[in-house]
């Protein structure tokens, strides 16, 4: 697996990203095995992360993350503007969630995952557009507001069209995947409830 020196990385980025995998792998009760197995990232890899003596690369992190069942961006958001009482969104922000999955980008509309159990985004979904043929499953909530096409979701098996206009809402931990069956941009406000 590659990696990048910790000469390389942002001051203080090996450390934070290592601190958040550390923290979370244990507040889920996962051993090293366990989280390495589940990502598809060695038992050391995750151990020299976790320790700071190494920057995971993109690739490694969005492993990490899924397994964790968080956005890359929890790992190396900074905890900026603490004092603020609420985190405003413009029109024309763009803030990119990183994703695994091709044909589709997000954009971040919610504040940073330190402070926050809520995370939304803008999502737009090229035509045939997929999750995967692996169903996912993670902690916490979603909620898929479609503003434009259609998407299609199966949840635990059961088939759901959601049309412009539709909204979907279904707990994570439910075996889903996601498509757009269309010709056209399906567009969303995609809403995902943060275990604490």
């Amino acid at each position: 697996m590659s990696q990048v020196p910790r000469t390389q990385g942002p001051p203080c980025l090996d450390v934070s990203i290592g601190l958040k995998v550390f923290s979370l792998r244990k507040r889920m009760g996962l051993s090293l095995q366990q989280l390495g197995e589940r990502s598809d990232v060695s038992a050391a890899a995750i151990h020299k992360i976790e320790q700071g003596g190494m920057v995971p690369t993109i690739t490694t992190l969005l492993k990490i993350a899924s397994a964790l069942g968080r956005p890359v961006s929890y790992f190396v958001e900074e905890d900026i503007g603490q004092d603020d009482v609420a985190v405003l969104t413009g029109a024309d922000e763009t803030r990119p969630v990183y994703t695994s999955h091709k044909g589709i980008t997000l954009n971040s509309i919610s504040g940073p995952y330190g402070r926050y159990l809520l995370a939304g985004a803008r999502a737009t979904v090229v035509p045939g557009a997929t999750s995967g043929r692996k169903p996912m499953q993670h902690p916490g909530e979603e909620l898929v507001h479609v503003t434009g096409g259609v998407l299609e979701f199966t949840v635990t098996g059961q088939s759901y069209r959601i049309e412009a206009g539709n909204t979907l809402h279904f707990r994570g931990d439910q075996p889903h995947t996601w498509r757009n069956p269309g010709t056209v941009d399906a567009t969303a406000i995609w809403m995902a409830l943060r275990p604490q």
